[in-house]
Formats: structure tokens, C-alpha cells, sequence
């Protein structure tokens, strides 16, 4: 029997996302094309690999059996794909980098502009996601995290610690008290499926019945919604040369937020990332404006 790594990684799609649908979007190829593979491979093995559902695809034991072995092969197919890459001579080509939708839009779009610039033969590809990307699996070359996964494969490049401020618009700051309290507010914040996300856990925390008077599953439309003077959002205070929080008219506010006034902001990489001449100088251009942020 021989299991290729594209079939392998199929599987493993399915496996880690819970439905076929799902699948498809992780691999950019269409759902009946997930379905036809999948059963050429359960024909190959001999064994169903997963039990279908209204509610998804979940894993057999017979499939149980090869998802360590899967994700195991989707590292090493990483680590493969690096060591290829890191006998290019110049830094030229992709590198994909990811963030939160905040780092994305605020920092990384113009910082995409200022690589494009300095150094022509470099593009990014910004991935912004609530969810973290495998590094080691190669998912994306370099992330921007709140935390510093503990992983042996990994490496934090640079850490830079962020204040947090509450932003509202200029129009609702003027119709607020001078110092006003996290309670006389009102919130914009996530919606579901990312009700969980900072900071809506937090100022739930903090303020007690807390209800948003406008949420959202898009950054882009809550901020939106801030602009227009619907509420305040809470937003790392990023003073970084390309920001764009003051030109869209979004100023701070005098307010506490206690414990969550603060976060750090981590540049991971898998090690053998740094081995690829393109990873590397993008990663020495992130650290150099982080660095310069810093000074702010």
C-alpha cells in the first residue's frame, strides 16, 4: 500500500476541521472533490475513516488509528519543504505571514507596501485569522501572537509588550464624560462564532451583564461601527509609523483596564524558517519595526 502525502493530508483536513466543507476551504479545492478522494483512499485502506453526519465527519477507529501518524507527516512535510528552500541564494519570492485581524489590517497591510518597496522580488501574503496556523507544518512562515506557542519546533524571533487602550470616535468622545467609566460605555464587540475572543471574555470580566450595543464577526465592520460613533472597542495602542487608528479618526480614552491593559505581542517561527533566505529578511524587517515601535 502506498498512502501518498497528498491523500494523507486530505485526511488529515478532514479529521482536523470536522467536516467535508470545511476541508475543502483548508485545501482551496471543491467539497466534491474531497468526497471523491476520500473514498478512493477508504478503498485503498480497506476501512471507512470517518462516520458522516448532519453534524460533520468524525473519525472511525480505523481512522483514529492514522491521525497521529498523519499529523506527523504533515511536520515533517513542513520541515521537507524548508530544507528544500533554504538553498535559495536571494531573499525573492512569497513568504505568508499571519496575525489577528487587528495586527493584519493595521500593521501588516502597510507593512506589506513597505517590503514591496525596499525590497521589489518579495510578496506577502498576509493570513488573518482568529485561529493560530501551524508553523511547523508550514501553514504560514512567520506569525504575529499573543502568545508564545511552547513548541521544541519553534522559536520566538522577537517580543514586544502593547498597552491597551479603549478607541471610540472623535463625535463620541465629545458626548461622554471626561473620564468616564468602562460601565457607561457602550461596547462594540465580537459576534458569534467568536464570542470568546479578547477582549469580549474580558470586559465581560470587568463590566458585570456586559451587552455590546453592536457586534460583529468582521473587524473590518466593527471598526467600522466605531467610526461611525456607535460604541468604543478595545484595540492594542500599536504606535507603529504606518498606523492608521488616528487618520480614520478613532482616538483613546482616559479608562482603566485594570489587569487586561496590557499584552504581548510575539514574532514566532518554525527554527528551520530562518534557514530560508526570503522568511529570514522579512523577519528581520518585522523585528526592525517592531523595534522601532518600541521606541515610539
Amino acid at each position: 500500500m502506498n498512502i501518498s502525502w497528498d491523500d494523507a493530508r486530505l485526511f488529515l483536513a478532514i479529521a482536523e476541521t470536522g467536516s467535508f466543507s470545511a476541508a475543502a476551504t483548508r485545501l482551496r479545492i471543491g467539497q466534491p472533490t474531497v468526497s471523491r478522494r476520500l473514498a478512493a483512499l477508504e478503498y485503498q485502506v480497506g476501512a471507512k475513516l470517518f462516520r458522516r453526519s448532519v453534524e460533520g465527519a468524525a473519525l472511525t477507529v480505523a481512522g483514529e488509528r492514522l491521525l497521529q501518524p498523519a499529523r506527523k507527516m504533515a511536520e515533517w512535510a513542513g520541515e521537507f519543504q524548508r530544507a528544500a528552500e533554504s538553498s535559495d541564494s536571494t531573499p525573492k519570492g512569497l513568504v505568508r505571514v499571519t496575525a489577528s485581524p487587528f495586527f493584519s489590517f493595521d500593521f501588516l497591510a502597510p507593512f506589506a507596501g513597505h517590503v514591496a518597496r525596499k525590497y521589489p522580488g518579495l510578496r506577502l501574503e498576509v493570513q488573518s485569522s482568529i485561529q493560530y496556523a501551524d508553523l511547523g507544518r508550514g501553514e504560514a512562515d512567520l506569525a504575529l501572537r499573543s502568545v508564545a506557542t511552547k513548541n521544541a519546533d519553534l522559536t520566538c524571533v522577537y517580543t514586544l509588550e502593547l498597552e491597551n487602550a479603549v478607541f471610540v470616535s472623535k463625535a463620541l468622545k465629545a458626548k461622554l464624560p471626561r473620564k468616564p467609566t468602562l460601565q457607561q460605555l457602550p461596547w462594540v464587540a465580537w459576534a458569534p462564532p467568536y464570542e470568546s475572543v479578547p477582549p469580549n471574555p474580558q470586559l465581560a470580566v470587568l463590566i458585570p451583564g456586559f451587552t455590546p450595543v453592536f457586534t460583529t464577526d468582521n473587524f473590518l465592520v466593527m471598526v467600522a461601527a466605531v467610526e461611525a460613533g456607535l460604541g468604543a472597542m478595545v484595540l492594542g495602542n500599536f504606535l507603529h509609523r504606518f498606523s492608521t487608528q488616528r487618520e480614520r479618526g478613532l482616538v483613546p480614552l482616559d479608562v482603566d483596564l485594570g489587569a487586561h491593559g496590557r499584552q504581548s505581542l510575539h514574532l514566532m517561527c518554525a527554527k528551520s524558517a530562518l534557514d530560508i533566505p526570503r522568511v529570514r529578511k522579512v523577519s528581520e524587517l518585522l523585528v526592525e519595526e517592531l523595534e522601532r515601535a518600541r521606541r515610539r
